[in-house]
């Protein structure tokens, strides 16, 4: 949820917004930004603090993509009548 009367940041990282929360991040939006945070870390080219920054993020990105990931099977769950079933392209089933 976003906050409408939060503090505005001062300092030196002024200029820098704070990211959006993972919670309120679509899902491909969030495996998006987890996939550049993966590419810049498994490349070396972040410093030590903006690492461990960076796999913070990636923590919370990746339990947000899970969680939405989890509650779209139990959806899925439930139109199939709390069966899940094999998806089978090409069987010509529409729902």
């Amino acid at each position: 949820m976003p906050r409408a009367h939060s503090k505005p940041v001062v300092g030196p990282d002024a200029a820098i917004a704070p990211p959006v929360a993972a919670g309120e991040l679509k899902f491909e939006v969030a495996l998006a930004e987890l996939a550049g945070i993966i590419e810049n870390m498994e490349g070396g080219r972040l410093p030590l603090a903006e690492s461990l920054a960076a796999y913070r993020r990636g923590s919370e990105l990746l339990r947000h993509c899970q969680q939405q990931l989890a509650d779209a099977e139990r959806e899925m769950q439930i139109l199939e009548n709390g069966s899940l079933r094999d998806f089978e392209p090409g069987s010509g089933e529409t729902g």
